[in-house]
């Protein structure tokens, strides 16, 4: 691919730093690892100049897929990576669509997209204890970066009675709850959120669903299956399954309903922008319990001075470096880069690495070797943005 050659490439201790764009370097090294050679690929981005910021790259919809030079082509970046493990397959649950759909919380322009599914049906390799899906890797309205956890807070209420949400644009609902679907979600089927259980992905779809939409707040239709279809701008879908699915039968035509949610930040930070994946180094140290035994081609981020320098890091593909990294490895391969917080995106055929070329005004070129031989679609990503002379930068807060 282009821009992805190897050949020459500089040891770790050697390698020198390109420049992208104002605030945006990249760099490329082999590192020795368990499985043999690796092949890393590096964005480094200074978010203490105001004229860089990073963002979420992806493809309008949360169940919608795309690959990341398109989205970084699309939303105008000048770098980035591939982002959150997402629902990539359904032969557990056969006439059911994949969504697409990433597995994490998702913040795009301050904006709450999406919650996390829970824990037992995300896709991806074993996290570390004590993590779970709702951690994120994210730039507050601060402007610094950082790892953190973000928990849906949402509710339904009909004449007075508050009902919890059981989560937001999301492909994997909790038992017996109801979640919302709003426009952010796409077109895609609905029914894949009343599949699987708090126990296992595989565990069969529901047999006791139902839906009901919501136009202006007031319920216009119902339906005993989930549906598919764009959502229009305005109106909300409300999908129960077991328990959650006999309280929206309680609903009637033209009834009020409101429908309230925030993603709420364990460090309480306000975030711009957000991302799923697991965190593998906090404090300078890798996380316990990180797996060091299955080598695989990854991709992370890493942060360091303060949450003002982060490292986007993909490791190459091509065949001479595909047994790649184990988990643990990537913990440290950040650490030697400077990061003192770490953090874990999806891997395999998925990673990926844009950045633009050295001189070139725009356009992007893919760095390392995907290791599906071609960009795979993925539901999200990491851009990086830099703002033209004169324009706004982004460090003015909002809340």
């Amino acid at each position: 691919m282009a821009g992805a050659t190897l050949a020459g490439a500089a040891p770790a201790d050697a390698a020198t730093w390109t420049r992208v764009a104002p605030g945006v370097t990249y760099r490329q090294y082999d590192l020795p690892a368990a499985a043999g050679t690796a092949h890393a690929h590096v964005l480094g981005v200074d978010l203490a100049d105001s004229r860089v910021r990073l963002g979420l790259l992806y493809p309008g919809a949360m169940a919608a897929r795309a690959t990341v030079s398109s989205l970084a082509g699309r939303q105008r970046a000048v770098a980035g990576v591939n982002g959150d493990f997402f629902d990539i397959t359904e032969t557990q649950h056969p006439g059911v669509a994949a969504t697409g759909a990433s597995v994490g919380p998702a913040v795009a322009g301050a904006r709450a997209l999406k919650g996390a599914v829970p824990q037992a049906q995300r896709f991806g390799p074993a996290p570390p204890p004590g993590t779970d899906t709702r951690a994120v890797v994210g730039v507050g309205t601060d402007g610094r970066a950082r790892l953190d956890s973000l928990t849906l807070r949402g509710s339904y209420t009909v004449e007075g009675r508050r009902m919890p949400l059981g989560g937001v644009n999301q492909y994997a609902l909790p038992e017996n709850s109801v979640g919302a679907f709003t426009a952010e979600w796409g077109g895609v089927s609905r029914r894949r959120a009343t599949c699987g259980s708090d126990g296992a992905r595989a565990a069969p779809c529901s047999t006791s669903t139902y839906e009901v939409t919501l136009k202006r707040g007031r319920v216009v239709s119902a339906s005993v299956t989930p549906g598919s279809g764009a959502i229009a701008a305005g109106s909300t879908v409300l999908v129960g399954r077991e328990a959650g699915a006999e309280r929206l039968k309680r609903l009637g035509a033209g009834q009020r309903v409101a429908v309230r949610y925030a993603l709420r930040s364990a460090s309480r930070s306000v975030y711009r922008f957000a991302v799923g994946g697991f965190p593998v180094l906090s404090g300078g140290r890798p996380l316990a319990g990180l797996d060091a035994s299955v080598s695989a081609v990854r991709t992370a981020v890493g942060i360091g001075d303060g949450g003002r320098r982060v490292f986007l890091f993909a490791l190459d593909g091509a065949a001479p470096y595909r047994r790649g990294l184990t988990i643990a490895e990537v913990a440290v391969a950040l650490r030697g880069l400077g990061a003192t917080e770490g953090f874990s995106l999806d891997g395999g055929g998925s990673s990926t690495l844009v950045a633009r070329p050295p001189g070139a005004a725009a356009g992007v070129t893919v760095r390392n070797h995907p290791s599906d031989g071609a960009e795979r679609p993925v539901a999200n990503g990491i851009g990086v943005f830099v703002s033209r002379p004169g324009a706004t930068g982004h460090r003015r807060r909002s809340r």
